[in-house]
């Protein structure tokens, strides 16, 4: 592990990518007071000078730590999290399965005031065990990790799929180019997204929330819909009608089977559910709030 710069600080972020990025310029936007500071963990760097998004986030007011998730033991990762009141992971699978155990064992270990772990995704609860996807299950063991003691309070931002990787080529659901849309499972099935940028504004806003939030789950949504009227988005939006696709369970099954070594493959089986992936906007944390929110055809605006 590389060394720290002194984390005399209130929050650290666990990740400075898509979704780092967007809840660090929110908790900015948010903060009140000098005294209110922020860090951010980043990997280590032979050299630190010469690391242009960390000179990027101290232009920004940040402070840099430095660790290695994958290689540094709990006892370490502790020593850092001690450091701050409130630990927001931001790092998400491509730390490898077991990494958001670890990590959560470690802000437990360090005794953190608050987490926001890394559950920017589906229901777990619902989803459970067994989902198909690996980093799925780990997700529900991290759920019980956190219920199972009391001294680190903590809120799980319930998001949905990121909008962005809705129309991740390699996920194959959304060809823009092709003009192809694939449903998972059945048409019928439902699936709500959130933009990363309003993932960043509304986890900002849970945080100030007055009273505090804390040891609950909080919905948001950027859109809900079906798969049928996800091609009927991706219709007006090319101005003719998609090449509709079903991929039936049958056919993600053997498609995982034949190729057990790929993400994307498991990805597709477990969110063709008709539970767990998908909830109403109106009961969601926004939509009480009345923050406005990106929806499917103003992301693909913007995008």
């Amino acid at each position: 592990m590389a060394n720290n710069e002194s984390i005399a600080h209130d929050t650290l972020v666990i990740g400075a990518g898509e979704l780092g990025m967007a809840v660090i310029s929110a908790l900015l936007e948010h903060r009140s007071s000098e005294n209110e500071r922020l860090s951010v963990l980043l990997r280590p760097k032979a050299d630190d000078a010469s690391d242009p998004q960390a000179t990027m986030l101290r232009s920004m007011g940040l402070s840099i730590v430095r660790a290695d998730l994958a290689t540094d033991t709990v006892k370490c990762l502790s020593g850092i999290f001690a450091g701050f009141s409130t630990v927001i992971c931001c790092t998400g699978f491509v730390g490898g399965l077991g990494t958001q155990c670890k990590i959560t064992e470690a802000v437990l270990n360090a005794r953190v005031k608050r987490y926001i772990p890394w559950q920017f995704g589906v229901d777990y609860d619902i989803v459970g065990r067994h989902s198909g996807q690996d980093v799925f299950d780990e997700q529900a063991d991290v759920r019980s990790m956190l219920r199972a003691q009391s001294e680190t309070h903590w809120i799980i931002v319930s998001t949905g799929m990121f909008t962005s990787f809705l129309f991740e080529s390699s996920f194959g659901i959304v060809d823009l180019e092709n003009g192809r849309v694939c449903a998972l499972g059945s048409w019928d099935n439902r699936l709500t997204v959130t933009a990363s940028e309003d993932i960043g504004r509304l986890t900002a806003a849970i945080l100030a929330h007055r009273p505090t939030l804390q040891n609950t789950v909080v919905y948001i949504a950027g859109d809900t819909f079906s798969y049928s009227q996800l091609a009927d988005m991706i219709d007006q939006r090319l101005g003719r009608s998609a090449e509709r696709i079903l991929l039936s369970m049958e056919m993600l099954h053997s498609d995982v089977a034949a190729h057990p070594e790929d993400g994307m493959r498991r990805y597709r089986l477990a969110f063709a559910r008709d539970t767990g992936v998908a909830w109403d906007i109106g009961g969601t944390f926004n939509a009480e709030q009345r923050i406005a929110v990106m929806d499917v055809p103003t992301w693909l605006m913007r995008h």
